[in-house]
């Protein structure tokens, strides 16, 4: 498997593969087998909570491992089902978005209210469900750009999630309201005995200058330390591609050694860096698969291959995968897992 990584990688193999982190491996919580027991066992996790957790850690091909592939499947509000779905019409059925998860041996599934509690009976035994309960809707006009609440804790409940999930939008004017009503969502899921994955964005249009700074290391490690500290048990977090995002936009408070002991420019850097945030790895850090494309097979190695060296715990990837026919989904799905299973891709 490994020579088959490298061939996707390319002329990026060595790069990827051979780099040596700048702030050690040693000094990060790294996922393994035990991690829900080490982690959430000293915690105010409840034994329901940690049994979910320990489902998500132990279904699909990454059972055991320590590692997750999640199938995230939001788009239909996010980014409106007719962009999401018209390259693959059978995704307006949500059955098939779990028979996705289920055929590409995901960990778990996320998706809507209205998703999943039209399957719930069939298939929320079968495979964990992740609700997600707030979502940016694009049909009113002008866009507004906010996280507004579509469903409740209790209904993820009853119909038999795992865990609910939820996005803040850091840095953006409404962020103050998404973070109180996120909080408290997740006190209830884990009251409930639900798990939480909270989407860590951020979203202002000043973090835009020379570069798209959305996606810069300091201010996406900055929302994921927020995030665990509203009590996320995972983390999702856009794959960082530059650094600099306070110096540039000059607001906040940082610190020098971000970019020099802590991180470079290397993309493994910047992705520990935003492990780093997350109590030093203990909650587990997954990167998005980002939009579908021509190269989609060899990104999604490559963001895989990024992930797992810096020491996060996988993927959660959507559009890659369902946005062609379910046979190519669950190929894309089996190659990331791939990278995770791969021995010879090792920590950084």
């Amino acid at each position: 498997m490994i020579e088959k990584i490298r061939e996707y990688l390319g002329s990026e193999a060595d790069y990827l593969l051979n780099h040596t982190a700048k702030v050690s491996k040693d000094s990060i919580y790294l996922p393994n087998p035990n991690s829900v027991s080490e982690i959430f066992g000293q915690s105010d996790r409840s034994i329901r909570v940690m049994k979910n957790l320990e489902w998500i850690n132990n279904t699909g091909r990454l059972a055991g491992t320590g590692f997750m592939s999640i199938l995230p499947v939001d788009q239909g509000i996010e980014h409106s089902a007719g962009a999401s779905f018209a390259p693959n019409p059978v995704y307006f059925d949500p059955e098939n978005i779990v028979k996705l998860a289920i055929e590409g041996g995901c960990n778990a599934v996320a998706s809507t209210s209205g998703a999943l509690a039209l399957v719930a009976r069939k298939y929320a035994h079968k495979i964990p469900f992740v609700l997600k309960v707030n979502h940016n809707e694009l049909l009113t006009y002008p866009n507004k750009f906010d996280q507004i609440m579509f469903a409740n804790v209790q209904s993820a409940y009853d119909m038999g999630c795992a865990a609910i999930g939820a996005t803040i939008y850091f840095g953006s004017e409404e962020s103050t309201r998404q973070i109180q009503e996120v909080s408290e969502a997740f006190d209830y899921a884990h009251e409930l005995g639900m798990a939480t994955i909270l989407w860590c964005y951020t979203r202002n249009n000043a973090f835009k200058a020379d570069k798209d700074y959305h996606v810069s290391a300091d201010l996406t490690g900055q929302a994921n330390h927020l995030g665990v500290t509203i009590k996320a048990d995972i983390i999702k977090q856009k794959l960082p591609e530059n650094n600099g995002g306070y110096l540039a936009v000059k607001f906040g408070k940082t610190h020098p050694k971000v970019y020099s002991e802590l991180s470079s420019d290397h993309p493994i850097d910047l992705t520990r860096y935003q492990v780093i945030n997350n109590y030093m790895g203990k909650i587990g850090l997954i990167n998005s698969g980002g939009a579908s494309g021509d190269n989609d097979f060899a990104e999604a190695v490559k963001t895989a291959v990024i992930n797992k060296r810096a020491g996060g715990m996988g993927l959660i990837s959507g559009r890659k995968a369902f946005q062609r026919p379910m046979s190519e989904g669950v190929e894309l799905l089996n190659l990331i897992q791939d990278v995770y299973l791969e021995k010879e891709v090792t920590i950084a």
